[in-house]
């Protein structure tokens, strides 16, 4: 009988701190790196979309990426630096990081010179800018890269959570126009870090063996 009380409250402890987890989701040219001093895993094939946190409040690096056509099988992908951001978590509230897209590239790398998002309450149409501070900025303010409080640390982010494929690996194509192939690998190749393109030219070295 001890026993199955035990797990009773087990699994009810773990059932109310999944119900206290609210969800941010992210688009795919907004790429989070890091909440507080947790640092996101991302792979060469997927991405994190979306977190689970607990309400309170928490600073995200993040960094903004796009693909622009410039013609006929040819196209420019704009980056940001990283940049910061402090964001408030409501309970019972899901969230969408949201941004006013550059029609073309050269409006792209104006944005990228200084990004600039909102945090959307689900089912809200009215956006609440961030402040946003870029990786050299920080290092004159020791409070902008504090980690968050004890209160506030993100709860476990379930496997699913963090290794979730990306709903669209890059801009969705359109009848006419559509990212090539090779753009699009290009795109994601120039996000990979070294080990991530190391571990994709293996796979393809030993395809081609086969």
């Amino acid at each position: 009988m001890r026993k199955l009380l035990l797990v009773s409250t087990i699994v009810s402890l773990g059932l109310s701190a999944t119900a206290m987890a609210e969800t941010v989701y992210f688009p795919e040219e907004i790429v989070p790196l890091q909440v507080g001093d947790k640092v996101i895993e991302h792979s060469f094939f997927s991405r994190v979309d979306e977190l689970e946190l607990a309400p309170g409040t928490y600073k995200f690096k993040l960094k903004y990426t796009d693909l622009y056509e410039q013609g006929y099988d040819d196209h420019q992908v704009v980056d940001s630096e990283p940049f910061w951001v402090s964001v408030t978590i409501e309970q019972g509230e899901d969230y969408d990081i949201v941004f006013n897209r550059a029609d073309n590239a050269v409006a792209a790398k104006v944005f990228a010179e200084s990004p600039q998002v909102s945090l959307q309450a689900k089912g809200s149409s009215l956006g609440i800018p961030l402040d946003s501070a870029t990786e050299q900025k920080q290092s004159h303010s020791s409070h902008v890269v504090a980690a968050p409080t004890a209160q506030a640390q993100p709860v476990a982010v379930a496997p699913v959570a963090v290794n979730a494929p990306i709903s669209q690996s890059a801009p969705a194509p359109t009848v006419q126009g559509a990212p090539s192939a090779a753009a699009m690998l290009d795109f994601w190749w120039q996000q990979a870090s070294p080990q991530q393109q190391q571990a994709f030219l293996d796979k393809v070295i030993k395809k081609g063996a086969n």
